[in-house]
């Protein structure tokens, strides 16, 4: 059975009017040359039917008729097969379809025979796509922003798996350049002052002040005492360094952890030093994307198509941010074999995702190969206030901290539930209700009451039959029918969040199912109905329990059975 029944409907009506405009060609009523390309979707008002083509609106100018009379000829020799029951001619021209009940049957027995893997599809199969989210600066704890990145990117990640794709998520560590510089000299200057010494290594003007810095240092001295006081100024600050980032390091994994996000790989930057970077400037001075001038070394960036120029290595020999992106990059493609790499960066880098287009073709990439998601902020509110601070920590809130506050469940559902690019308001006195106001909590209710009203009629001795051995044309109102549509355009949303990057197709997809559940569990009984249409409703609520626990497991968002 297919795994795809919107898709299906739709295939079937685009075949059925296509082979019925052919005979009109063939009995003369039609000219030629009417294009393959048309519509065929939900109409807005449901009253319309099932689905919409506009097939005569968009024939109308190449065939030089007008579109109704398009419309008729196609519908009087249109045969309209198995899922096809009603094709009827409404305004100038559009065309309304009504789905057979052997359709609704067919999605339904579809979707029970998928289980857990209803909504899969294999759009890009054999694929190798990369996700990399997060990327924070290990210089210190996560804030809120790598909150709402790592929940977009993971999520990505597993619709991406879910359309067929092999995908790996990854973690670029920045271990090295000016900030982790900074960390060094503000974990020396904390180190010397624990024993006394404030003068020899001022603290930085611009450095770390955070409690963990102190932390660090503290906890360094206590295992090696003042050993470091004599060494090398150098070596003193990589051991110092060191120490600390395998410490940010494991706390960022265990924080990630408990967000339900697990990398397949954490990059070190430094580990682009000196092979990656070389053989990216090779490449890219063998594609004339090089020059230098006045001791530094430059991107032709403006032959590749931008307004100017770049820096990759400085007069002092320094390589720039840049450079190590654009060697990451390099190693992405071309080392590790990557067909598209997807990076989800705050919305502050969109100058730079920009100019990297630039970077591809230099390095003979084809730019489409590499996307973007850039997220906007996020506005934590709490009363109607925006909370700016942790109240455990009274500094900036933390991945940690917010976790402390609200549910992971919440988190993850919240932070998809916008599009990336739209600036967002997190309302923590919303996410811990427990109401039909909090969004997360009124799609894991829907399957709560599924499962127990399975649980209750199992109580009384009734057992659910397979989907094969019921008579689905009993179910024929029209919140069945709505919610059998809403369940059937599963695999096409995955489909078109994969494609747009979009993550918030998800959580919007999930909550219509459970207002159309609830709709439907409120217009239909179950229980006390003569068998066969118990067992067709009794069905229905158990493969929408599917679809929302399908769902809610791409989320990472827990399923629980009571509520």
């Amino acid at each position: 059975m297919p795994n795809n029944p919107a898709q299906t409907a739709a295939d079937a009506v685009r075949k059925t009017i296509l082979d019925a405009y052919h005979k009109a060609v063939q009995a003369g009523t039609l000219p030629a040359g009417a294009p393959e390309g048309f519509d065929v979707s939900e109409p807005r008002e449901k009253n319309h039917g099932d689905l919409a083509a506009n097939f005569a609106m968009m024939w109308a100018k190449p065939l030089g008729m007008p579109p109704r009379k398009i419309a008729e000829a196609v519908v009087s020799l249109a045969d309209k097969g198995d899922d096809i029951e009603v094709l009827d001619i409404a305004g100038p021209g559009f065309v309304n379809v009504t789905l057979s009940p052997a359709w609704y049957a067919q999605t339904l027995r579809a979707i029970d025979e998928a289980g857990d893997d209803y909504g899969k599809t294999e759009g890009n199969a054999g694929k190798k796509i990369q996700v990399e989210f997060v990327s924070a600066n290990p210089t210190g704890p996560m804030h809120l922003g790598n909150a709402r990145g790592g929940v977009l990117g993971d999520t990505l990640a597993s619709i991406l798996s879910w359309t067929g794709a092999d995908v790996e998520r990854e973690f670029y560590l920045n271990d090295t350049g000016n900030q982790v510089d900074l960390l060094g000299r503000s974990l020396e200057s904390r180190y010397f002052e624990l024993f006394g010494d404030t003068t020899t290594y001022p603290f930085p003007e611009d450095g770390y002040h955070g409690d963990d810095v102190m932390q660090h240092a503290k906890d360094f001295a206590a295992l090696h005492g003042d050993r470091l006081l004599h060494e090398d100024e150098a070596q003193r600050r990589s051991e110092l360094v060191d120490f600390a980032l395998a410490r940010n390091v494991k706390k960022m994994e265990e924080d990630l952890k408990r967000y339900r996000i697990v990398y397949d790989v954490w990059f070190r930057e430094s580990s682009l030093y000196p092979d990656d970077v070389d053989e990216a400037l090779a490449l890219m001075e063998k594609n004339g994307a090089l020059y230098e001038k006045d001791g530094a070394l430059w991107f032709a960036a403006t032959r590749f198509g931008v307004e100017k120029d770049d820096v990759l290595r400085r007069a002092n020999g320094f390589y720039t941010y840049y450079m190590g992106d654009i060697a990451y990059h390099r190693n992405k493609f071309l080392a590790r074999g990557f067909d598209e790499v997807i990076d989800v960066w705050g919305a502050d880098h969109h100058g730079h995702a920009v100019r990297f287009a630039s970077a591809m073709r230099a390095l003979g990439l084809d730019p489409s190969r590499l996307r973007f998601v850039l997220m906007q902020l996020v506005r934590l509110m709490q009363g109607g206030e925006v909370v700016r601070m942790s109240k455990r920590t009274g500094k900036a809130i933390a991945l940690s901290d917010l976790l402390d506050e609200i549910s992971v469940d919440a988190a993850r559902f919240f932070f998809c539930s916008r599009q990336s690019d739209t600036q967002m308001e997190f309302d923590l006195d919303l996410a811990v209700r427990q109401d039909s106001d909090n969004p997360v909590y009124y799609v894991q209710y829907a399957h709560a009451r599924i499962c127990s009203i399975l649980k209750n009629l199992a109580a009384e001795g009734v057992t659910p039959k397979p989907a094969c051995d019921i008579d689905f044309s009993l179910l024929s109102t029209d919140e069945e029918k709505e919610l059998i549509r809403h369940l059937a355009a599963l695999p096409n949303q995955i489909i078109l969040a994969a494609r747009d990057l979009d993550p918030s197709r998800m959580t919007k997809y999930v909550t219509e199912a459970a207002t159309s559940f609830h709709k439907f569990y409120n217009a239909c009984r179950v229980r006390g109905e003569e068998e066969p249409l118990m067992q067709a409703r009794l069905a229905l609520c158990r493969l929408t329990g599917q679809v929302i626990r399908n769902v809610l497991g791409i989320l990472k968002v827990s399923c629980p059975e009571r509520m």
